[in-house]
């Protein structure tokens, strides 16, 4: 199984969207203290995702969801 998610960081007041084949494992790593764009807040829940066949299908939609966020802009 493969997962598109949307997290959002209160503290940043931001929200960060991805694919992933463990979801849970990747909420972790998010909220690990490190140097990307979701380092530093550790507060990143997830409030969206979609299970998928395959990781082309996954990435699809995190793809699709990247560009309504371009479309609002």
């Amino acid at each position: 199984m493969f997962y598109a998610y949307i997290l959002y960081s209160a503290a940043r007041n931001k929200y960060y969207v991805g694919s992933t084949s463990n979801l849970q494992n990747r909420l972790k790593k998010h909220n690990t203290n490190h140097s990307g764009f979701t380092g530093h807040t550790g507060d990143w829940r997830i409030v969206w995702s979609e299970v998928f066949a395959t990781r082309t299908q996954a990435i699809l939609k995190e793809k699709e969801i990247k560009n309504w966020k371009q479309a609002d802009d």
